[in-house]
């Protein structure tokens, strides 16, 4: 029984470790620095760059030594024959045998032998043989693979290249996350206030009902209000779920990994209201969209010095050593099997000297691929000035509708409260207050907006000048 109660302790408290490692409490800082460790995207990013490593070495090693080794077993299972004419044969007891093997009608006269024409069929070698070899070969000079050793180099900064970029889409995808989980709280926050509110309002405009001071009209436009607020209510709940699952996506966790965000929204705004940041100064050659245009151009450049090379001459060596053995029956195993070892030096000149002009249509092509390439870089160049200066504008006008959004609010809010006591004290109509409370509920959604629109347009800025991550 005590090991019962023991194994079911075990599986509780077990089960407990597990779900308070399913539990994350973050700041927007500490979700970017985790997402960039963590996320799928990254996660890929390092390993297109182990790859692309792995491919540089790859090339690397087509110059370098090359040992292999080599071992060939043969066994006639029906040994081929060879003919050979009678009159290569002298008149020695051994020929004679061979040829009464083979033919009739010998002719003896004393120590003479007379033996008709023909071909007689032999089998040389014997059944089985081996053979053993080691090669050792040596690449000397190949215009190829010295362009391939560069464009292996170009490669692998490609990849470092696309992991940087995924970082910073990384950070600016988490802020964009992150913002709409607290949006999401907030625009929950005002709607259950909301519903407070008019709850009150609904119950007391029922008793001035009851009581035959007011119109039913006003219970129900009330009622009315009511349900739509309690319906978007629901709505931001439901989009509550999808909004920390879609952070979670973002992080690299499972969609059910529990989260505490402890930065706040309105923290936030203050902190990513920055207006010095309209100022900075951009450097278009630091830019990573600008440099993998770059790249793309030193990729271009290469494929048409990988052509050109081939019409240079390669030259290439070798040397092996090896040995064989042979025999009737399969004993190269054994100690007194006699081997018989060989050695071959080569050296090979491969001279290209006619393809009927395919090497220059080749070469041809890849310079109007880099001439492609020179205009990319420049439209590249002029789409990312173009970009900063419309971030900064978008940015610049987040802030200001910030600020609008914040005041109209406030006026929104003393709009409402003035309507409501006058529509109590009977001077306005349930029509006004619905107008006042519409309008209200306008201005809340617009702040919030308002407020995620400045994160976001920070970080879009951010990745625009090519900001570096914290």
């Amino acid at each position: 029984m005590r090991k019962y109660i023991y194994g079911v302790f075990v599986f509780f408290f077990t089960g407990y470790l597990f779900a308070q490692e399913k539990e994350m409490s973050l700041s927007m800082q500490e979700a970017i620095d985790y997402a960039i460790k963590n996320s799928y995207e990254n996660k890929v990013s390092l390993n297109d760059i182990e790859a692309a490593k792995k491919k540089k070495w790859e090339t690397t090693t087509i110059g370098l030594p090359q040992i292999n080794g080599k071992v060939d077993y043969q066994n006639w299972i029906k040994q081929q024959v060879s003919l050979l004419p009678v009159a290569a044969f002298d008149n020695t007891q051994s020929t004679i045998d061979i040829v009464e093997e083979y033919f009739d009608g010998v002719v003896r006269n004393g120590n003479e032998v007379t033996t008709p024409t023909g071909f007689i069929p032999l089998r040389f070698g014997t059944k089985q043989t081996m053979n053993a070899s080691v090669t050792l070969s040596q690449l000397i000079f190949d215009g190829s693979y010295l362009v391939g050793l560069q464009s292996a180099k170009t490669y692998l900064k490609i990849s470092e290249q696309a992991k940087e970029k995924t970082e910073l889409a990384t950070r600016e995808a988490v802020i964009n996350a992150y913002g709409n989980v607290l949006v999401t709280e907030k625009s929950i926050e005002i709607l259950e206030n909301n519903k407070k509110i008019l709850e009150k309002n609904l119950n007391e405009t029922q008793k001035t009902y009851d009581n035959g001071l007011t119109e039913l009209e006003n219970v129900e436009q009330l009622q009315i209000t009511l349900g739509n607020v309690e319906s978007n209510l629901r709505n931001a709940e439901r989009l509550k779920e999808i909004a920390y699952q879609m952070l979670n996506v973002s992080l690299g966790n499972s969609i059910d990994t529990k989260l505490t965000l402890t930065s706040t929204l309105d923290n936030l705004v203050i902190d990513n209201t920055d207006l010095s940041l309209l100022a900075t100064q951009f450097n278009i050659d630091n830019h990573i969209d600008y440099k993998i245009a770059q790249n793309d151009r030193e990729s271009k450049r290469l494929l048409m010095k990988l052509e050109q090379s081939k019409a240079l001459p390669s030259l290439s060596a070798f040397i092996n050593y090896g040995a064989n053995a042979n025999s009737d029956d399969f004993n190269f195993l054994d100690s007194n099997q006699k081997w018989f070892d060989y050695s071959l030096f080569g050296v090979t000149l491969n001279v290209p000297i006619f393809s009927s002009l395919g090497r220059s249509s080749r070469t041809a092509q890849a310079k109007i691929a880099l001439e492609s390439a020179d205009i990319r870089l420049e439209e590249a160049k002029q789409k990312l000035n173009l970009q900063v200066q419309r971030a900064k504008s978008e940015y610049q006008l987040g802030i200001e509708n910030y600020e609008t959004a914040k005041k109209n609010l406030a006026l929104a809010e003393r709009i409402e409260k003035k309507q409501q006591v006058k529509f109590f004290e009977g001077i306005s109509s349930s029509f006004d207050l619905l107008q006042a409370q519409n309008q209200l509920y306008t201005q809340q959604n617009n702040y919030v907006q308002s407020m995620l629109n400045v994160i976001a347009k920070k970080a879009q800025l951010e990745n625009a000048l090519n900001i570096p991550l914290k």
